[in-house]
């Protein structure tokens, strides 16, 4: 019977070794890359046939989710009209292993006809890809993992690896931010984690909030009527100077103390975020300072809203 365990660690080193051997070949080629998609005033065209197409088409994909637009264009339905999709202000990145296929001529004579930079990421120097590419990535001419098929398992692993390598130097050298990240990524766990606390906060007529100058019981019936726990005094600019939250008010009836104006009672030096801070970071920072709800003022010192642990966790981000 077939050791499992032992294959899976003998494809794992094979596919290990030609990651490291591939770190250790680059070389300006990469950098000459980098500074082509960099450039280029349209898109990164993504192309492959066969599994280095699969692999294309999740490279053209990192790419556009971090800040470089990018496209996948199969060279097969690119002979017949797709290369209408590829523009001279492109830059084309073609992957093949053998750099033969005979499927990527039509798009390679096209990339030559109009001067469009072709970069190819090949294990073979010699094939005509790599004599075509203005760029050549150069993949280790290591053995597949599956030697007794030679299915494209460890070529694929490093063009997939190369691929980024490549997306995250462009994002690196494109200053990309966690911010700039969210934009492309609205849904799920990821689009929970890295929206702002405006997307989030209670804006408007669910904003706990009273002027300064309020008695004691108006800002309790707000703080009520809101359900937040919680309620904001705002001066005659609407900017925030202090906040009662029921954890304030218990402190008040253990120390038997009593007001009648919301002034005198109210925390006058309360933690507040801005809008454009990531969801993530305040729950962080909820947690830390062990804070059930958070104001959020803007740039001004505004009162710009509300968010409550309940909202986080409604918004999938907890």
């Amino acid at each position: 019977m077939t050791d499992d365990i032992a294959v899976a660690r003998r494809v794992l080193s094979a596919e290990a070794e030609a990651l490291a051997a591939l770190s250790k070949g680059l070389d300006q080629d990469f950098v000459a890359a980098v500074d082509t998609c960099f450039g280029a005033e349209g898109r990164i065209i993504c192309a492959g046939v066969g599994k280095s197409g699969h692999v294309a088409r999740k490279i053209a994909a990192t790419l556009a989710s971090t800040g470089s637009p990018a496209q996948f264009v199969h060279p097969n339905e690119a002979s017949h009209g797709d290369l209408g999709m590829i523009t001279r202000r492109d830059v084309v990145l073609l992957l093949s292993k053998s750099g033969g296929n005979a499927e990527l001529s039509d798009v390679i004579h096209y990339t030559r006809r109009f001067s469009i930079p072709l970069i190819g990421m090949t294990a073979k120097p010699d094939a005509a890809l790599a004599k075509a590419s203005d760029i050549v990535l150069r993949l280790p001419d290591v053995p597949e993992a599956c030697a007794v098929t030679r299915a494209p398992t460890t070529s694929t692993t490093l063009m997939m690896a190369l691929g980024d390598a490549l997306a995250v130097a462009l994002l690196e050298r494109r200053g990309f931010k966690e911010d700039d990240f969210s934009t492309f990524h609205p849904g799920g766990k990821l689009g929970a984690m890295l929206k702002t606390v405006g997307d989030i906060m209670r804006t408007n007529g669910e904003k706990p909030m009273v002027p300064v100058g309020s008695s004691f019981d108006e800002a309790i019936d707000v703080l009520s009527e809101k359900g937040m726990g919680c309620v904001g005094i705002v001066d005659s600019d609407a900017r925030l100077v202090g906040i009662l939250t029921n954890g304030d008010i218990r402190k008040l009836v253990r120390r038997g103390e009593r007001y009648e104006r919301i002034d005198d009672a109210m925390n006058r030096t309360p933690i507040t975020v801005q809008p454009d801070t990531l969801a993530h970071s305040a729950v962080s920072l909820m947690s830390e300072r062990s804070l059930t709800q958070l104001f959020v003022v803007d740039g001004d010192g505004k009162f710009a809203g509300v968010v409550h642990m309940h909202d986080m966790l409604r918004a999938g981000v907890i």
